[in-house]
């Protein structure tokens, strides 16, 4: 008798055990049809890509929960609810995904910028743009710019995702995070990518990027990468095709 009530107590226990959030494939397509094709090319500009608008007043964009991040970021509503469900099976997993970086618009990343090249003003021009291009964008070419589908998470820096929580974080992020449309962008440049170093926090809203970019390369030149110093060496060392395009095929 008392082993026929510890079978019962054990199959009560195990039915209202929580169940693991399962990943829905298909979660992709659906977010993604929460705007037409039509609709997102439609809101697609030259300014959109060149981060010069306002994304704290634009209908596609959101600023995110402070359960999400402790700064004020805004992304691309798509995005952020693809990043919604992540965070909430990550969760499940023991993981805790934070943004620490979203949507920055032209002004933003043109203080990064001149920050940054004011701070290597003993080199010369081409090296101190090759400097600075290591891991920060130039103005107008920056991914973080268009459409809200990019964003840094955790810690921006490589040796925090290599050891304990950061590489648990790392793992769990390779393992699932195209489930949900995000890539990470800026991997290793031993198989023949160009641009920026690795960046193991930077992920990037698939879906949506991808029509972004395309975009970006047929429609702006180098005379759209200007109205900041050093803007001189953009086409010098091409960052459109070594930079802008330079991310990882996998």
């Amino acid at each position: 008798m008392f082993t026929f009530i510890m079978i019962l107590c054990i199959l009560h226990s195990c039915k209202d055990e929580k169940q693991p959030v399962l990943v829905d494939k298909q979660i992709v397509k659906t977010i993604v049809k929460e705007i037409p094709k039509k609709k997102i090319d439609n809101m697609i500009t030259k300014d959109f890509v060149l981060g010069k608008f306002n994304y704290t007043k634009h209908d596609a964009f959101e600023k995110v929960n402070a359960s999400h991040s402790s700064k004020t970021i805004y992304l691309n509503k798509n995005c952020y609810e693809a990043f919604k469900a992540m965070y909430e099976q990550a969760k499940e997993d023991g993981i805790n995904l934070k943004i620490i970086s979203g949507t920055r618009n032209f002004y933003e990343q043109k203080s990064i910028w001149e920050r940054k090249w004011k701070k290597y003003e003993s080199l010369e021009p081409n090296v101190r743009a090759l400097k600075i291009l290591e891991y920060s964008s130039m103005p107008t070419s920056s991914r973080h710019h268009w459409g809200g589908t990019d964003m840094d998470l955790n810690n921006l820096n490589n040796r925090y995702f290599e050891k304990g929580e950061g590489l648990k974080i790392y793992n769990w992020l390779l393992k699932h995070a195209k489930a949900y449309g995000f890539k990470q962008v800026y991997t290793e440049k031993t198989h023949g990518r160009t641009g920026y170093n690795k960046e193991k926090w930077h992920w990037s809203y698939m879906p949506l990027a991808e029509t972004y970019l395309e975009f970006y390369n047929a429609n702006i030149s180098y005379a759209d990468i200007i109205d900041f110093k050093g803007f001189e060496q953009a086409q010098e060392l091409d960052v459109i095709k070594y930079y802008v395009n330079g991310i990882s095929k996998d």
